[in-house]
């Protein structure tokens, strides 16, 4: 582990997705001193195949925007660490103590969590096993692998339609199998899906377990009392996300989803620790919300700053 960081820094961001790298910019306008930390930059948005919901671009993929987004930031003199994994958040002195899985301490006045969400497990043999060699989360970054191969999507959402979309364009077969009676998510993606000629869905169905050898090989299910077996090469795991949250001192809290809870500052139940985008709860996760409660976090994170003699208005 590298050694700590003496630098105080003002502000410390936990997570480089929208609303990260948009706290980002704008601590970066006011001037602070600042240090964003995340395990990869663009987060979720980067899952995202097409976007066609953010301002001032009619049609983007997820990646290209969080390409943007990086380049933005790089425009500032703002430091970003990547391929880190914040394992602890606490207090420390007069401010705070942030520590990474690659790094030693690293102290700020103020903290800004923009963590975001984790894909959720399954939780079913095989899973673990043969995850990153067949098992996958992210459609986006992995579908191009399994071409012309049988997959599976498991899933009913948005996220396991978009998936499902995806490797319809390059799969032999995708199969969605989702434990709902029917598909949910939004209605045109939904007649997309139902209308491709290699989509087959499997209503009611609930994967059992994921097989293989070196890599998979197949699943088995449970539908309306009967067992089945599908072979398939990948299986995408798309049944929703949870809070990153683990690294958390027990004084910041929680609703009962797990989400940081946010007042319309952005600020927790810490004084001086900020909280943004899809990590907290507010209601919509959208990247442009991310990104604007990114913003509103930093301005927050600013005036606490100056409040509390920290920095100099600026």
């Amino acid at each position: 582990m590298a050694a700590s960081d003496e630098r105080i820094r003002d502000v410390i961001i936990i997570g480089a997705g929208p609303a990260g790298l948009s706290a980002g910019v704008y601590c970066a306008r006011k001037m602070l001193d600042t240090l964003v930390v995340s395990q990869n930059v663009g987060g979720q948005a980067t899952w995202s195949w097409e976007v066609e919901n953010y301002l001032g671009y009619q049609l983007i993929t997820g990646v290209e925007l969080a390409e943007r987004f990086r380049e933005h930031l790089e425009n500032f003199r703002v430091e970003l660490r990547e391929g880190r994994t914040v394992t602890s958040l606490s207090l420390s002195g007069e401010g705070f103590s942030v520590v990474t899985d690659r790094d030693g301490e690293s102290r700020g006045r103020a903290v800004i969590v923009a963590s975001g969400k984790v894909p959720r497990m399954l939780d079913v043999p095989g899973e673990s096993e043969y995850r990153g060699r067949g098992v996958a989360y992210c459609s986006t970054c992995d579908a191009p692998l399994f071409r012309n191969r049988r997959v599976a999507v498991v899933g009913g959402g948005n996220s396991a339609l978009d998936a499902a979309l995806q490797l319809a364009a390059i799969a032999e077969r995708v199969y969605v199998i989702t434990v709902e009676a029917a598909l949910g998510g939004d209605e045109i993606r939904r007649r997309q899906v139902l209308a491709s000629p290699v989509v087959d869905v499997l209503s009611s169905a609930q994967v059992t377990s994921i097989t293989g050898d070196r890599f998979v090989k197949g699943l088995t299910y449970s539908r309306e009392g009967k067992e089945g077996a599908l072979e398939v090469e990948g299986v995408f795991i798309e049944i929703g996300s949870v809070p990153s949250t683990s690294f958390l001192p027990p004084q910041v809290e929680l609703n009962e989803l797990g989400e940081v809870a946010v007042d319309s500052n952005n600020r927790t139940s810490v004084p001086g620790i900020f909280a943004a985008g899809d990590v907290t709860d507010v209601i919509e996760k959208q990247i442009i919300i991310a990104a604007g409660e990114g913003a509103k976090a930093a301005l927050s994170a600013y005036a606490w700053l100056v409040e509390s003699g920290s920095v100099r208005d600026r």
